[in-house]
């Protein structure tokens, strides 16, 4: 942890209403240990494999459901109100295969 604890700041910071495919909520340049986005999905579209490596990391399903896919697992039907955690060094994916958009916020450890 290289940031200075006593200069970061707290904020506020509003979902827009209409759909966008990514928002970042707090990047490196603003957490100390953390990141998030917002993150929506089209039906029928899916964020991509992806490993956050020797980070966790955590998906909370605001709206939509779909399919969370890991490396060796059974995919899992997620839905809104429900999260996921993501151990370390995780191939992943996450998939919209509804009809409706799929919006998450994602949370990741970056010690």
């Amino acid at each position: 942890m290289n940031k200075d604890l006593n200069k970061t700041e707290t904020f506020v910071k509003a979902f827009p209403a209409e759909s966008v495919n990514y928002m970042p909520i707090l990047d490196r340049s603003q957490g100390i240990a953390m990141r998030s986005g917002l993150v929506t999905l089209l039906p029928g579209h899916d964020v991509g494999i992806h490993n956050t490596e020797g980070h966790e990391e955590i998906i909370v399903v605001l709206n939509g459901e779909g399919e969370f896919v890991s490396e060796g697992k059974e995919p899992k039907e997620i839905s809104e109100n429900q999260a996921v955690y993501v151990p370390p060094n995780t191939e992943h994916n996450v998939i919209n295969n509804s009809i409706k958009l799929l919006r998450y916020v994602y949370i990741v450890s970056t010690v």
